[in-house]
């Protein structure tokens, strides 16, 4: 058995919150990008199912780009199956009239930008951990309230709404988010890593906004 000596205890370093760093990294960015035009009035009322149903379609692009590759098993506490979305965001365009997705909304530049960014890294680059980061947390968070909004203001029915619907039982989205980032942190990524990490975070942000600006066009 290795004994470890009180200097070595003294001179290991912290451990990183790797999540925390992020969220804070990320903050101007996530805030910049929710506040675009087109989200704002599709939030507020101001638009129509159909609005939400073209909003729909085009992420539809972008996850079937995240998910293309297949689910990473090598560390599901963070890559979980369950948080896949593409086959609750086809059954909510098919509840909208929009089953023929494909050829009735095809990709917008910037959508189809975002699609082939993603399908450009690979599963084991830390890069793909930044968007299954921000996307699936994001539904797990501001994606709650985008669901209450689109029913209160256009009348979705839940059928129109599973995307937003994880079944997570008893464990709630709260503590699935705690334990995410619990395992996140797990992970003991290098700090050149988590540089990395933040700045496709960011990224990912950029890319989102340039979706909304596309659909306000």
């Amino acid at each position: 058995m290795t004994v470890v000596s009180p200097v070595d205890l003294q001179t290991a370093p912290e451990p990183l919150d790797v999540a925390a760093l992020v969220r804070a990294a990320t903050a101007d960015d996530h805030r910049n990008a929710e506040t675009r035009g087109f989200i704002t009035r599709l939030m507020g009322g101001e638009l129509s199912l159909a609005d939400y149903t073209r909003y729909l379609a085009q992420f539809a692009w972008v996850y079937e780009a995240l998910e293309s590759r297949g689910s990473r098993i090598d560390d599901p506490a963070v890559f979980d199956p369950q948080l896949a979305r593409m086959a609750a965001i086809e059954s909510d365009l098919a509840a909208l009239g929009a089953a023929d997705w494909r050829e009735t909304h095809p990709a917008l530049p910037a959508t189809a930008a975002y699609a082939a960014h993603l399908r450009a890294i690979a599963g084991d680059d830390v890069r793909y951990l930044a968007h299954h980061y921000t996307r699936y947390l994001g539904d797990l968070s501001g994606g709650q309230a985008i669901s209450a909004l689109v029913a209160r203001h256009y009348g979705a029915t839940p059928a129109q709404l599973s995307f937003y619907d994880f079944d997570l039982g008893d464990e709630g989205p709260v503590r699935y988010k705690r334990r995410y980032r619990e395992a996140m942190n797990a992970l003991a990524l290098r700090p050149a890593q988590v540089d990395v990490l933040v700045e496709e975070a960011r990224a990912s942000f950029r890319l989102n906004g340039a979706i909304f600006e596309a659909l306000a066009a």
